[in-house]
């Protein structure tokens, strides 16, 4: 019998998480501790050697909910803005197809500076990005990475936080086999700055449908971060790999119950 297993890293992963994934699944932190003929949920645990641990649990019979490949498609933006077309932001990988009078935001394919707003993820005009775009290139973390370039569009906004970053209505979906198993507010940390917490039934359902339509089966365990626009749209922020992506507001005993849920029905 398959036995489905959380392996995390310790250092990042919180107790309140652990406490309740260990509810519903096996949680180790060593990859030796994985048994043979396991299903893997890795919880920080992969990167950022993703594919040389698949190759090692291959070898005791063992594989993660993300092919290596399934991981790539999300980790990597450029890979899923084609297929998610107006539902996200334009996005450009050469600062020589930019247009002059436009706003911007970079980011690595994996990563941003989200706390450092102003200097180095906005960008007023095509002058700032080339300039916000060598910061990157020099970033320790950032720096090898793909770094792109996507229109900023003006959203809901609730404050500005840390580095003038706006703090913005907007979810956060963990998303399993096609079927949302949880969802919250994005902005976990500022709660008591806003004073309520955002209703995520606001998002339409339709609307989760569809991207998770356009994703298909290019991953089996993503988050779909979705926000409101200042003319009231929804769009796509970003897609995140599930088993990276912080928690926000979701409750992870919703997750981890869900989840184990989604696998029985899928993982034979």
């Amino acid at each position: 019998m398959t036995q489905f297993i959380l392996y995390y890293r310790k250092s990042l992963m919180e107790e309140d998480e652990l406490r309740a994934a260990r509810k519903y699944f096996t949680c180790v932190d060593l990859l030796s501790e994985i048994p043979k003929n396991s299903f893997v949920v890795g919880r920080f645990s992969l990167y950022p050697f993703y594919y040389d641990q698949q190759r090692e649990l291959a070898c005791n019979n063992s594989k993660l909910i993300n092919t290596h490949s399934q991981y790539q498609y999300i980790a990597d933006l450029k890979n899923y803005v084609y297929d998610l077309k107006e539902l996200t932001p334009k996005t450009w990988d050469r600062l020589e197809d930019l247009p002059e009078n436009t706003k911007f935001i970079l980011k690595g394919e994996t990563n941003s500076r989200k706390n450092a707003w102003k200097t180095s993820m906005f960008a007023n005009n095509k002058k700032e990005a080339i300039e916000v775009h060598g910061k990157l290139c020099e970033d320790t973390l950032i720096g090898n990475q793909n770094i792109y370039i996507r229109e900023y569009v003006p959203l809901y906004k609730y404050i500005d936080g840390i580095g003038g970053m706006p703090v913005t209505k907007e979810y956060r979906f963990f998303v399993a086999f096609g079927e949302v198993i949880s969802s919250g507010f994005y902005w976990q940390n500022y709660l008591e700055d806003i004073g309520e917490v955002p209703d995520v039934n606001e998002v339409p359902k339709e609307f989760i449908k569809e991207v998770i339509a356009r994703v298909g089966a290019n991953s089996n365990f993503y988050v779909i971060d979705v926000a409101l626009t200042k003319e009231n749209k929804w769009i796509v922020i970003e897609l995140n790999e599930g088993q990276f992506s912080g928690l926000s507001c979701n409750d992870p005993d919703v997750l981890y119950k869900n989840l184990k849920e989604a696998l029985l029905k899928n993982v034979i």
